[in-house]
């Protein structure tokens, strides 16, 4: 028996219906849905260092059971203190099942867990309708033990939708249960 991931059931059996009722489409192909989410650290100032970058890196995996893809620097930018081919971050894709999963998880026992959390910024959206979060501690995840952490580094989360514009973004990831600040 396949199991399918309780958002997942919860957007076909609820969710859908509702954006329907909603008049964001008629056919429920025409309808927002998640596309992929994004999870990416920067190294910063950390950069050269080797340990700090296999840290993220174990984190990463720990969060979201794969492993990171490292990214580098395309050019030498002498602000910034970076050369060409620098390392510069790491950042892993979710799709299909871990996807529905992970948001799950980051709904219900990420997000109570950040410190002083008053809920979700409303601006966030782009003009498709894909939402960003950042994180300054990445100890709010339930994987991670406080205890053994040495260095707290932040993380970037970017849900991409098949949403049109922001107010249909919005209505998908409210309907999921996002805990958005009221107006």
């Amino acid at each position: 028996m396949i199991m399918i991931p309780q958002l997942r059931k919860i957007y076909r059996e609820k969710i859908v219906p509702e954006l329907q009722k909603a008049g964001l489409g008629k056919n429920v192909y025409e309808l927002p849905r998640l596309e992929k989410v994004v999870v990416h650290v920067g190294y910063g100032k950390h950069a050269k260092e080797q340990p700090y970058i296999d840290h993220v890196s174990q984190t990463l995996a720990l969060i979201t059971g794969q492993r990171a893809v490292h990214h580098k620097a395309k050019k030498s930018i002498s602000n910034f203190k970076s050369r060409e081919g620098m390392p510069i971050g790491a950042s892993v894709t979710l799709r299909g099942d871990r996807m529905y999963e992970f948001v799950y998880k980051l709904i219900h026992l990420t997000l109570p867990r950040v410190r002083d959390f008053r809920g979700l910024s409303p601006k966030a959206f782009d003009h498709h309708g894909n939402y960003t979060i950042g994180i300054k501690e990445h100890i709010a995840f339930p994987e991670i033990q406080a205890e053994a952490i040495d260095k707290i580094h932040g993380l970037e989360l970017t849900i991409a939708t098949t949403a049109k514009s922001p107010a249909e973004g919005m209505s998908l990831l409210s309907a999921l249960g996002f805990p958005f600040k009221k107006k």
